[in-house]
């Protein structure tokens, strides 16, 4: 397991540790039943506190990602698809909003902000 901590990041550690361990599991790169390095490990291999990984693994039993089974770990648990489906449209809306607010930033109206849009759907047809 891959983790990248941004120091410069506006963003928690423990938050870009939980956000990317859940992108591995939604996906797939983690899979169901599968273990994450122990807390401690992932502290030593980061090199940040035990504490701020504790706070991303918590997070994510939380959140329905992870269990942890008291002295052997912390495990990937089976997602559910209506929950996976919810987590990728929450993360649509957000990438949207994101787009809208730049867009209302740089003066871009809603027809030219549309015509992009349909572009890019458009482009997406090319890989079916």
């Amino acid at each position: 397991m891959h983790v990248v901590i941004a120091n410069r990041s506006g963003s928690p550690i423990y938050d870009q540790i939980k956000v990317q361990i859940k992108e591995m599991i939604m996906s797939g790169e983690l899979k169901e039943g599968e273990a994450l390095p122990s807390i401690r490990q992932l502290a030593k291999d980061l090199r940040i506190s035990v504490i701020t990984t504790a706070r991303a693994y918590s997070e994510l039993e939380q959140e329905g990602f992870i269990a942890t089974m008291q002295g052997k770990g912390c495990f990937v648990l089976p997602q559910n698809s209506a929950m996976m489906r919810e987590q990728y449209l929450r993360r649509i809306e957000e990438h949207l909003a994101d787009a809208l607010h730049d867009a209302r930033l740089a003066g871009v109206d809603d027809s030219t902000l549309m015509g992009m849009f349909s572009l890019l759907l458009g482009e997406g047809n090319d890989d079916e």
